[in-house]
């Protein structure tokens, strides 16, 4: 009984704890979006990227239709879309993170003065902040398994009918969009600044998601072997293969459990199966990539 209070209590602690981290991912997100990208009218890509063209042709600072209001609006329809193709496959934080993230930016544009940082005659250094802020805010998100919707939903729309990588259909989509702000702008440097804007944005969040979709194979000889995978497979959620071994040197036969994780489950995978069995032989060493449920999908 004590096991599972402290398994529910951990639970909840988890969740409260991914909430937060998304959250705070989030409104960095929106600031950079809001507060930076917008007083230089710059442009991006994705759901965001369409909704500052919409803040744009309707007047931008002089009236224009709120972002969060456009955003929200998009990734509504997407999602509306995504159900009807693909089923109900969406959980709750893709969909917390998406209301969230129109909220915040409606009101940061409310509160937030137009140009708070006095970076609005510097397009160059605004697009590099900018990406660079609204990277680090969606790897927040990702880590923490939330969405902002957008490129990703048209990316799974696609793979149901198409196996093209997340990368291609985001490059692309990007290209059309931030392309889209000459017919607002009619100049040629918006759209540089907009690409510079997207190449810092993936050049940060791909450097701060790399860490995190890093991969561990786990060994681990012991005599508890069952009570250990048990614990990996139900606490941990990660599937387990037992192996037959020989120790060499008892000529006994043993059991051998393998395991995959992502390195930041790891330290609390060794704590567990250490709880288990202290005396536990373990190695531990890097993967190149993991594919398969619960870890990366390999595209072509």
């Amino acid at each position: 009984m004590t096991n599972k209070i402290n398994i529910t209590k951990n639970s909840v602690g988890r969740t409260i704890k991914e909430f937060a981290l998304m959250t705070l991912g989030i409104a960095i997100y929106a600031f950079a979006w809001v507060g930076v990208i917008a007083p230089v009218e710059g442009v991006g890509g994705g759901a965001t990227g369409v909704a500052m063209l919409i803040y744009y042709a309707t007047g931008g600072v002089n009236g224009g239709i709120p972002i969060g209001y456009s955003f929200f609006v998009l990734n509504a329809i997407l999602l509306i879309a995504a159900i009807i193709i693909l089923g109900a496959k969406f959980g709750i934080k893709t969909i917390y993170s998406i209301i969230v993230t129109s909220l915040i930016m409606n009101f940061l544009q409310e509160v937030v003065p137009a140009n708070l940082l006095g970076l609005a005659d510097d397009k160059l250094l605004s697009a590099i902040l900018g990406g660079a802020l609204s990277g680090i805010g969606i790897s927040f998100v990702l880590q923490q398994g939330g969405s902002t919707g957008g490129t990703d939903i048209v990316a799974m729309i696609i793979n149901k009918y198409r196996n093209i990588s997340y990368g291609r259909v985001v490059l692309v989509g990007d290209f059309i969009i931030i392309g889209c702000s000459y017919f607002i702008f009619q100049n040629i440097a918006t759209i540089i600044y907009g690409y510079v804007l997207t190449a810092v944005f993936s050049v940060v969040a791909d450097t701060l998601l790399a860490g995190n979709k890093q991969s561990a194979q786990i060994f681990i000889m012991s005599d508890k072997h069952k009570e250990i995978a048990d614990l990996i497979t139900h606490n941990m959620h990660r599937g387990v293969t037992v192996l037959d071994g020989v120790g060499w040197y008892t000529q006994k036969p043993a059991k051998v459990i393998m395991v995959a994780v992502r390195k930041s489950e790891a330290s609390q995978m060794l704590q567990q199966i250490k709880s288990v069995d202290s005396n536990a032989f373990i190695t531990m060493g890097s993967v190149m990539g993991v594919y398969g449920k619960g870890f990366d999908t390999f595209r072509k």
